[in-house]
């Protein structure tokens, strides 16, 4: 086998609930790297969308494998087992190089007393004020707060483990890369916790190169921020410290990132992140899943006719399966009933109002997020439709791809890690 594999200062996860937009996706990678600034795509897609849809991790990795193909990418490129768990890690081993490790289900559940004092014992050097470069105020870490912290999470670190090294006895060591997920939980971790964490993933020997924590604000899909920005820019700030601290003083991996899961169009946070990225000389991992899907629908709504008729039909049948549709996101989704229009308003629709209501412009007056949102949601019944969803975005291909790639690069790429 090669040497380690490593992750980029920069990665975009690139989510494709059909894998039909790859190519679409990776010329936006390609006009950064002609920008000088090069950003790596991992495709990533979890377990219960390939459920969902009835895909398999095998079909991700074509896709991708094509679109570097066609494109002539030279450059790195990974495809991601997203959101995997014990139960569910062996079936992405052949076809991932990338695994995102879950374990907020165990956060909360508390450690065994001897685990936690062996922790407590093993790291002293945690207690007292204790000063991070980089952050404003020193963090004040007394024995209390400690054992609190790590008998929090603890047990799901123990469990990352335990997912890491069944990977690593399937892939093999340095085979590929580790991210561990702690973001789907009800409160934010905030940076002081965040340390305690990473010196107990190092104690764990698991080596990775991302994490993802949960930030402060809602990070609903594929909407903007909700919360305080400026509360947000400090914490990341100081993650974003804590990290390197860690990297100096815990012999984590030299290329150790943050990670922002639903991080699609959170277009007020990407100007204070790439700030904070250029005072640290840090990299991030951000994770836009379904902003794809939706292009796809602005695609075919733009191109009217059959595409546009059958936007509305997916709509309406979202609509209809509204309830059991939002129930798997109920944590990272915010819709408002009273702001979905009828299905039989939407059936008057012209291409340029379903587009306005659809395209996340917040100087749009027709722009509506909960009709976004549950069309984010609302993917399954695309799925359902099988080949007659997918002939049309092949039929209607040019439409939908110029739409996936400007998103991307023009919304995404460009402010977040080129500036501006």
């Amino acid at each position: 086998m090669g040497g380690t594999l490593s992750l980029a200062k920069y990665s975009l996860g690139v989510g494709d609930r059909f894998a039909h937009q790859a190519k679409a996706q990776l010329e936006a990678c390609r006009m950064a790297a002609k920008q000088g600034v090069e950003v790596i795509p991992v495709w990533n897609k979890s377990n219960r969308e390939h459920t969902l849809i009835g895909s398999t991790p095998a079909g991700t990795r074509a896709a991708a494998d094509e679109a570097v193909r066609a494109l002539g990418w030279s450059k790195p490129y990974h495809v991601d087992a997203d959101h995997i768990n014990l139960q569910t890690a062996d079936k992405f081993v052949e076809a991932c190089d990338f695994f995102t490790i879950d374990v907020a289900d165990l956060i909360g559940r508390p450690c065994e007393t001897a685990t936690l004092r062996v922790f407590m014992v093993a790291h002293p050097e945690l207690l007292g004020e204790l000063l991070i470069p980089g952050v404003a105020h020193p963090f004040g870490i007394d024995r209390g707060f400690m054992a609190q912290v790590a008998n929090k999470y603890l047990a799901a670190v123990e469990e990352a483990g335990r997912i890491y090294r069944r990977l690593e006895e399937k892939k093999g060591k340095g085979q590929f890369i580790t991210e561990v997920s702690m973001d789907e939980t009800d409160s934010p971790q905030t940076p002081a916790e965040l340390l305690v964490i990473l010196v107990a993933l190092a104690d764990e020997g698991i080596p990775i190169q991302t994490i993802a924590p949960k930030f402060t604000g809602r990070f609903d899909k594929g909407v903007d921020y909700v919360g305080d920005l400026g509360k947000f820019t400090e914490e990341f700030s100081s993650d974003v410290a804590v990290i390197a601290f860690a990297v100096r003083n815990c012999g984590m991996a030299s290329n150790l990132k943050l990670s922002v899961h639903s991080g699609s169009d959170k277009f007020s946070l990407y100007g204070p992140i790439h700030r904070t990225l250029k005072k640290f000389d840090a990299g991030v991992h951000l994770k836009t899943a379904g902003t794809t899907w939706l292009e796809e629908l602005i695609g075919l709504a733009e191109a009217g006719g059959e595409g546009l008729g059958l936007a509305k039909e997916i709509y309406a049948e979202a609509y209809a399966q509204r309830q059991d549709l939002c129930v798997p996101y109920a944590a990272v989704i915010n819709i408002d009933p009273a702001r979905l229009p009828a299905p039989q308003l939407v059936e008057q629709w012209s291409s340029e109002q379903f587009v306005s209501a659809l395209r996340h412009d917040a100087k749009c007056p027709a722009y509506n997020p909960s009709f976004r949102q549950l069309l984010h949601v609302g993917f399954k019944v695309a799925a359902g439709m099988g080949n007659r969803y997918l002939h049309l975005l092949s039929a209607m291909e040019a439409t939908i791809a110029r739409n996936v790639t400007d998103n991307l690069f023009d919304r995404h790429l460009k402010p977040l890690f080129i500036g501006g």
